[in-house]
């Protein structure tokens, strides 16, 4: 599929609908004891859709061409957290050791991953950063970075980017147990 095409069926409740914010609230009944409304099912479904194409949209910009998915994912929880295990790694990532091995070796060949004797146990190995694979990490950053401010200030007003931001807030509290 075109990266620009819509898929349909992420386009169902999305900008289309944004006329019907005003209208009646359905609740939804999900077999759960408690119903869910109307609302609450929309704005989950927009904002699934949203990020997932927000998502794709910061991965083009990276200009990913060469690494896959798990390798840049493997790479950034490496450039976060520091030193790890290769099974500290498949954990955070929820992946079986086996993959993250094939990932690991991928990343190895591309010289962006050093795996040295952990000085703790020196039967396990312990994953760090080349300097290559620090530029690589800190570059794609800086790169998605920019582009998202570039976005938000050329397409939309300082109203809309406060409003994002008071959106973000409301969001933050879903990450919370």
């Amino acid at each position: 599929m075109d990266a620009n095409a819509t898929d349909p069926a992420e386009s169902a409740g999305t900008a289309e609908n944004a006329g019907n914010a005003g209208t009646a609230e359905k609740t939804e009944d999900t077999g759960n004891a408690e119903a869910i409304s109307g609302s609450a099912a929309r704005a989950a479904r927009d904002v699934r859709v949203v990020f997932s194409r927000l998502r794709r949209r910061i991965r083009e910009v990276a200009g990913d061409d060469v690494l896959s998915p798990p390798q840049v994912s493997a790479l950034t929880l490496v450039a976060k957290h520091g030193a790890a295990t290769a099974s500290a790694l498949a954990t955070a990532e929820g992946v079986r050791p086996q993959s993250m091995a094939t990932t690991l070796a991928a990343l190895d060949r591309a010289g962006l991953i050093r795996r040295s004797p952990d000085p703790d146990d020196g039967r396990r190995l312990l994953v760090t950063l080349t300097d290559a694979g620090r530029e690589r990490v800190e570059g794609d950053r800086q790169a998605r970075e920019e582009w998202l401010a570039r976005a938000f200030q050329d397409r939309c007003t300082e109203e809309e980017r406060r409003a994002v931001i008071d959106g973000l807030a409301l969001l933050e509290r879903l990450t919370r147990p």
